[in-house]
């Protein structure tokens, strides 16, 4: 990825993390490889959802910052220069040393030193095993989807069609991880995960707080006026919802726990919006019923309170 994940999404150290979040999609909908077959797109793609994946954990965000970690994520290790390092003291190969110590360093640096990967002897040549490359992609799923969980099916660059298992309640910016299905090892190495970073879709009917889920609920006339039972989506299917008599526009009403699962198992709520709807003619009836009204019931719903 790009040495500096503000870049990739075209944003400064001074952006917010909802400027972090807009930025993303934003270029999501533009350059993502479903969306747009530009191979100079899809690496702008790449390279703002590995900068997302960074900078979207306020406490990782402020590591890279202060230079903990570097753009990837991972520690940065204290740099030392060659020349000061191989004068002193510290150095065990500092005295000239013939090709049989040589052995040794590389037996260091690839075999029991070396970390990430192993050696064994083949045919009396030194094999060096190293654990595959982890890749990173973006999927994006439906809000129903992300709220009741479920699976979706992709396609890997290698052509293989994999079933991923979606997590109730998923949310943007998490990442699942396919163990094994990453990058190819080396030698006798295991292969890197795949880790998939998850867009839920914006739902023209549902918005997310948290875990809390907001909808609105058009009613008429009647209804607000005289109240009355009405059926309204959830996350789970229908239910009857009580309006109150007198209700009015924009008046919210809680459904406890029909919100989405959180960390605990806990589960948010689910505010409903009332939005009185009028009908589509108003008739003669209607008209001379609400003159009539008006005349003996006036009031000033925006006058001072």
């Amino acid at each position: 990825m790009a040495d500096d994940p503000y870049k990739a999404l075209g944003l400064n150290k001074n952006a917010s993390q909802d400027d972090i979040k807009r930025a993303y999609r934003r270029i999501a909908k533009t350059d993502h490889p479903d969306l747009n077959s530009d191979p100079v797109a899809h690496d702008r793609f790449k390279a703002a959802a590995a900068a997302y994946e960074l900078l979207r954990d306020p406490e990782q965000r402020a590591r890279f910052d202060r230079g903990e970690i570097d753009a990837s994520g991972q520690e940065r290790q204290q740099r030392h220069y060659y020349r000061e390092y191989a004068e002193s003291d510290d150095n065990p190969y500092r005295q000239h040393q013939g090709f049989d110590d040589l052995s040794d360093v590389f037996s260091d640096l690839f075999g029991r030193g070396g970390g990430g990967g192993g050696g064994s002897w083949r045919g009396g040549a030194k094999s060096f095993d190293m654990r595959g490359p982890d890749q990173r992609f973006t999927l994006e799923i439906d809000f129903m989807t992300a709220a009741r969980g479920g699976s979706t099916r992709i396609t890997m660059p290698d052509g293989s069609v994999l079933d991923v298992k979606i997590p109730e309640g998923a949310h943007d910016g998490q990442v699942v991880r396919l163990r094994g299905r990453g990058g190819a090892g080396m030698g006798d190495g295991p292969p890197g995960d795949a880790l998939l970073t998850m867009i839920v879709a914006e739902d023209p009917d549902w918005r997310r707080d948290g875990d809390d889920v907001e909808t609105i609920l058009p009613i008429t006339i009647d209804e607000a006026v005289l109240g009355g039972k009405v059926e309204a989506e959830t996350i789970d299917g229908p239910v009857m919802l009580t309006i109150p008599r007198g209700a009015s526009s924009g008046q919210k009403l809680r459904l406890k726990g029909r919100g989405l699962r959180g960390e605990g198992g806990r589960r948010g709520d689910q505010h409903v919006i009332l939005k009185i709807v009028m009908p589509s003619r108003i008739d003669a009836e209607l008209e001379h019923f609400m003159e009539q009204w008006r005349r003996d019931h006036a009031y000033d719903p925006r006058g001072r309170r």
